[in-house]
């Protein structure tokens, strides 16, 4: 910390308070904050700054934090399904032969910086040219409420599997080995996990579960540093290690705030990496066109392992983009004097027009689905994947979207009140389970997708209620949007955690909003007034 500290320049306060002006006009034209990060660098080099140690210092613990993050949200089964690591690896060998063959075949027309690329460096760089971004990604996921959906656990897979070609790449590409004492430490973490989990269990909220998450993560990160593995893979191996925990999701969302402020350092650092001149200008434009067959070969992948159109969609556009990864190859392809200095540059400026394209995709990715829906539903496959069956809501007249502990009170409440065509829905796999387990009637489903709607006949349904629990508000906005769209004209009640959300829920088509710690509240004062008078008339 004392290093840290000390790397604080009288600059870089100045520095981070104009990332916060352009991360707020960014979110002001709908667009993601980092995107205002990113302009924000560019505009910082171009005036002459440069980045400093504490702004680097920022990059390498916001990136450890992501990683950690990662982890404790990761489940190993994911990781093997096919869809994920099959389309992952198809994936990456087609990118990165179409990418070797168009560099080479732009350096034999003499176009400058291509016409230093022999096979080796074209290969490598066609290698980092087929990452997706982690940090994008995950920042979108989260700000949608989406890191439990299928598409963003496909998502997060696909990139998990990424990360494991990264981390190969990057060990031979600095030739170098993993210490003997590598071993040990992985066997060591092996057998410590069920201390760790322990530990743990019986560390309460507040400061200490803050403290315990760093700990793992950075110390993690050093871990694997001082057996010369990547301290990347560090933080992201010790958060696997508490991923199955009843309390991972709880600390992820404890060092959610702490992350996103390291992160404005990674993003200020790209954009402040270098200068572009005209010809980098020209380069990045023209691999920039590439975005489009990535993102295509994603969907037709997808959509051959049996993912269904919508989901397929929204992972394509998600995963298109150019990765940090690109960032890290070139420098060590600099530092091996592979390629020469302006390519660091080039993908500098590449990844962050590739957030701003692929920022603008997603925000319009609803839209460009419903608009092209019919096409694209031509490539769906026949068969489903397990758990992703059509639903039969024939005879239901109560459903409640999203059965977690606000829709499982629900649902028990209107089990006891002699309620009995009900149904609860979920995108989490985890969270259906457990509720049909317990006896709650629960299937897989996204309620805030259209095609989930769409597949049920309006002119058969009996649906009564609908009860949007989601814990994310914008979720819950889209399902009664989309609801109302499909025809359906019962009461539609919704939840919230803020009252400036209330407005946008009504509007969309809800007709009752709670405010669930209001409710909360009122439910607590109700309770103790029934007990009151309970005990005077006794």
């Amino acid at each position: 910390m004392e290093t840290l500290l000390t790397s604080i320049e009288y600059r870089d306060p100045i520095w981070i308070a104009i990332a916060f002006i352009f991360g707020f006009l960014s979110k002001q034209v709908g667009l993601p904050p980092l995107v205002g990060f990113l302009v924000a660098g560019f505009t910082l080099n171009y005036l002459g700054a440069n980045s400093g140690s504490f702004l680097k210092e920022m990059a390498d613990i916001g990136i450890t934090l992501l990683l950690f993050s990662i982890g404790l949200k990761l489940r190993i089964k994911e990781l093997l399904r096919i869809e994920v690591w099959g389309v992952t690896l198809i994936h990456m060998l087609s990118v990165s032969i179409f990418m070797t063959i168009s560099l080479l075949i732009l350096g034999r027309t003499g176009l400058p910086l291509f016409d230093e690329l022999n096979l080796a460096s074209a290969m490598m760089l066609a290698f980092a040219l087929s990452f997706s971004s982690t940090v994008f990604v995950v920042k979108v996921l989260e700000g949608r409420g989406d890191m439990l959906s299928q598409y963003g656990r496909l998502a997060i897979g696909v990139l998990i599997v990424q990360d494991i070609a990264a981390v190969i790449f990057i060990g031979f590409s600095d030739a170098k080995i993993p210490s003997i004492w590598a071993a040990g430490v992985i066997v060591i973490l092996i057998l410590g996990r069920p201390i760790l989990h322990k530990l743990f269990s019986r560390i309460e909220r507040g400061e200490l579960l803050v403290l315990f998450g760093l700990v793992l993560a950075i110390g993690g990160a050093a871990l694997f540093d001082a057996v010369d593995m990547k301290g990347d893979l560090g933080a992201l191996v010790f958060g696997l290690l508490l991923a199955n925990h009843p309390k991972s999701s709880e600390l992820a969302k404890t060092l959610f705030s702490i992350k996103e402020l390291f992160l404005v350092g990674f993003f200020l650092n790209i954009g402040m990496a270098g200068l572009p001149n005209t010809t980098v200008i020209g380069i990045v434009v023209i691999l920039l066109v590439v975005l489009p067959f990535k993102t295509s070969l994603f969907f037709l992948l997808f959509s051959r392992f049996r993912v269904r159109t919508r989901s397929a969609n929204s992972t394509s556009l998600l995963l298109g983009n150019y990765s940090e990864f690109g960032l890290i190859v070139s420098v060590v392809a600099v530092s091996q004097q592979w390629i020469s200095q302006e390519w660091l540059v080039v993908m500098a400026v590449l990844v962050a027009s590739s957030f701003a394209f692929s920022s603008v995709a997603n925000n319009f990715s609803d839209n460009i689905y419903s608009r092209y829906r019919d096409r694209l539903r031509k490539f769906e496959h026949a068969k489903r994947l397990p758990g992703d069956e059509d639903i039969d809501l024939s005879g239901i007249r109560y459903l409640i979207c999203g059965m977690g502990r606000v829709g499982s009170g629900a649902f028990d409440y209107l089990l006891e009140q002699g309620h009995k065509n009900l149904l609860g829905l979920d995108f989490d796999a985890d969270v259906v389970k457990l509720q049909n387990t317990v006896g709650r009637t629960t299937h897989f489903a996204n309620v805030s997708s259209p095609d989930f709607w769409s597949r049920i006949d309006i002119k058969d349904s009996k649906i009564e209620w609908v009860m949007l629990c989601v814990p994310n508000s914008n979720a819950n906005e889209i399902a009664a949007r989309l609801a109302r769209q499909w025809g359906y004209k019962g009461l539609i009640c919704a939840t919230t955690k803020f009252p400036d959300e209330e407005a946008r829920l009504i509007a969309a088509g809800a007709d009752a909003v709670f405010n669930i710690y209001a409710e909360a509240g009122a439910g607590l004062a109700q309770n103790v007034q029934q007990i009151c008078n309970i005990n005077a008339k006794d």
